[in-house]
């Protein structure tokens, strides 16, 4: 079994890709005749004979001219993909049940285009490309998520048929690629909020009734208050600055994981949590995120909802790690 591990590894190249760009060179392409192609020769074998049998010099010809193009069909589709540079890119996060994609830049060197390119991850949707000579195009390979946690979609096959279909070349090249998966949204009434703990020290960077100054950006804050006509008056490179608001405190809004149904699984409880999270978001509220061992303070953005979802999407994989 290990001398076959061993065999498939170094035929088929199955250790992940650490290099980039990756080249496809002779050795990662393989190529076979395919249900058209095996036609194709039975019907040529059976001219062949007939062409013989009945001494036939026209039949000769037009037998050996067909070979002849069958042959040059197979270098073509071959070189259609003999060359490709591929450079992975990073995907987006997304949620469970979605389609995550993985970008993948694919640089054609040579002078020639290259058609009807077929991208895919093993048992996926299949995504069909061309590329323009010397050009150079950016493939969003699609996987079907299914479960929260860290990605790893595995191999990517890239596939042609190209120009007759009488032969597949295919390569199997192996992306360093990762994506995380948050649980799926449950939408369920968000809990209620409370007073922030230092709501008389918070008033003037929560509140959202008087201008009061402005202070060096966190990456909390959200956007929306950068001041930008300050930040291009000055000539320095120093950190972006954001308007603060004096008037009032903006109440915290704990999402506890005590708080979700205990009856309720795992699982069943990230999503609720996930769907407060987005739905807390979209009302711009201040919310933080407890878990069993980790907590994240309160706080608004985009980069804060990012945080609090990957916390979700990992929950519990430190733990099986350390089991392991």
């Amino acid at each position: 079994m290990r001398r076959r591990e061993r065999f498939q590894r170094w035929l088929f190249h199955l250790a992940r890709d650490e290099q980039v760009p990756i080249v496809l060179t002779q050795r990662r392409i393989f190529i076979v005749p395919t249900s058209g192609g095996l036609l194709f020769a039975v019907v040529l074998a059976v001219m062949l004979i007939g062409a013989i049998n009945y001494n036939l010099s026209l039949g000769h010809a037009l037998t050996f001219l067909l070979a002849g193009l069958g042959l040059v069909a197979m270098v073509h589709t071959f070189h259609n993909l003999f060359g490709m540079r591929l450079t992975p890119g990073r995907a987006e996060p997304t949620f469970a049940g979605d389609l995550a994609r993985f970008p993948l830049a694919v640089e054609n060197p040579r002078q020639q285009p290259r058609r009807a390119l077929e991208f895919s991850f093993k048992d996926q949707p299949v995504v069909t490309a061309d590329l323009s000579p010397q050009g150079r195009a950016t493939i969003a390979v699609p996987f079907v998520t299914h479960q929260r946690g860290r990605l790893d979609p595995g191999r990517v096959t890239l596939t042609t048929r190209y120009p007759l279909g009488l032969f597949r070349a295919w390569s199997y090249p192996y992306p360093p690629f990762s994506c995380v998966v948050y649980p799926k949204p449950l939408r369920t009434p968000l809990p209620a909020a409370s007073p922030g703990a230092h709501a008389d020290h918070r008033q003037g960077d929560s509140g959202q009734e008087d201008f009061a100054g402005l202070r060096p950006r966190q990456i909390s804050d959200p956007t929306r208050h950068i001041a930008w006509k300050a930040v291009a008056r000055r000539s320095d490179e120093q950190a972006l600055l954001v308007k603060q608001f004096a008037g009032g405190a903006m109440d915290e809004l704990w999402l506890d994981w005590w708080l979700t149904p205990g009856e309720r699984g795992d699982e069943d409880r990230l999503s609720i949590l996930a769907g407060w999270i987005m739905a807390a978001d979209e009302q711009q509220a201040c919310y933080g995120l407890r878990l069993p061992g980790q907590e994240i303070a309160p706080a608004q953005g985009d980069a804060h909802r990012a945080s609090c979802l990957q916390a979700l999407a990992l929950y519990g994989e430190v733990e099986a790690r350390d089991a392991r």
